[in-house]
């Protein structure tokens, strides 16, 4: 059985374009993957972006579920430090109630934004990010049954007895030990923060701890992928995601940039550049294939959640189909390894 493929969407907006277009874009990846037989979506929290429209996640989650039929959707992820945990597990519990069986609810701890972002929040950041493993448990408590002769003074309703899944995801290495310690599935963000995604493998498989959730670790990476019909041409859709690498790093972040043929990363930041994109796949189906093969034989990743930053929505449709097939060629390539 191959191994499970998924997709993150980011809404994004792209020069263009504007979030109503990235909406029906959101709505027709999501059909699309769950044509192809991917096995989730999921959008990120983020604020003050230009280039991303998935601010109030969980709208849009419920958005694009109305429009689809099998396909799971979820947080990848909610920043619960900016949320009272009460409060998630009530819109998560009203997504489940409404979508049984398809919802899943990732959790970070970043602010998903800049300090003007924390000051809008209203929030001391620094306490909430402290507490947040106290959070966790007190949401996934929220989204539990209740204790057997026990009233609990605080219910989520609806969330009580959804047990919507709960995941941590990060991109260092606390959230590896916070998931092994809770016996949670995780998520690293090696599509855009590759540097300890070995470390952070080892030590949340080292340290699971079996629970209620999960007997099992279970561990998922992210990949950026650029699929297209020539190397030529997925190439020249990678240097959408390159731009949108350099805008972070030089603080010049816009929407999300057309693609440029010959576009030059300046040499001040190429390192930089070039170490966000180590967990990238770029080109034909054959390439593709191979490169996560090579992903899979080092890091045996129990599943892939893919990242697919085009502009052109027709060519990040496309790279979808492509995708899946580099999937049907990745059990044999690995195989044979």
């Amino acid at each position: 059985m191959p191994i499970p493929f998924s997709v993150l969407d980011l809404a994004q907006v792209v020069e263009g374009g504007d979030a109503a277009k990235s909406f029906a874009d959101s709505v027709s990846l999501a059909q699309a993957a769950e044509a192809h037989g991917y096995n989730r979506v999921w959008y990120a929290e983020h604020h003050n972006i230009k280039s991303v429209a998935s601010s109030a996640t969980s709208v849009l989650i419920a958005h694009v579920a109305a429009k689809t039929n099998t396909i799971r959707l979820g947080s990848g992820g909610i920043m619960l430090p900016n949320h009272a945990p009460l409060l998630i597990a009530e819109q998560f519990g009203t997504l489940a109630t409404l979508y049984p069986g398809r919802i899943d609810l990732g959790l970070g701890r970043a602010p998903g934004g800049d300090m003007g972002v924390i000051r809008a929040m209203r929030k001391d950041y620094e306490r909430a990010a402290q507490s947040f493993p106290g959070d966790v448990e007190e949401l996934i408590g929220y989204l539990a049954d209740p204790a057997d002769g026990q009233a609990p003074a605080v219910r989520a309703i609806p969330g009580e007895g959804t047990k919507v899944p709960v995941w941590i995801l990060g991109s260092s290495l606390f959230g590896a030990q916070l998931a092994a310690r809770l016996g949670l599935p995780y998520a690293f963000a090696s599509h855009f923060a590759p540097g300890d995604l070995l470390q952070a493998a080892a030590i949340y498989r080292k340290n699971f701890i079996p629970s209620a959730h999960l007997d099992a670790p279970y561990f998922m990476m992210a990949c950026n992928v650029f699929a297209a019909d020539t190397d030529e041409e997925a190439h020249f859709h990678v240097s959408t995601l390159v731009q949108a690498f350099v805008g972070i790093i030089t603080n010049q972040r816009g929407l999300t940039p057309r693609p440029q043929h010959g576009f030059e990363v300046p040499p001040s930041i190429a390192a930089h550049v070039q170490a966000m994109l180590q967990v990238s796949a770029v080109g034909t189906v054959d390439t593709v294939a191979a490169r996560l093969a090579l992903f899979y034989d080092r890091i045996q990743p129990d599943e892939i959640i893919i990242a697919k930053n085009f502009h052109d929505h027709d060519a990040r449709l496309r790279s979808l189909a492509l995708t899946i097939e580099a999937q049907d060629r990745l059990g044999t390539l690995t195989n044979a390894a």
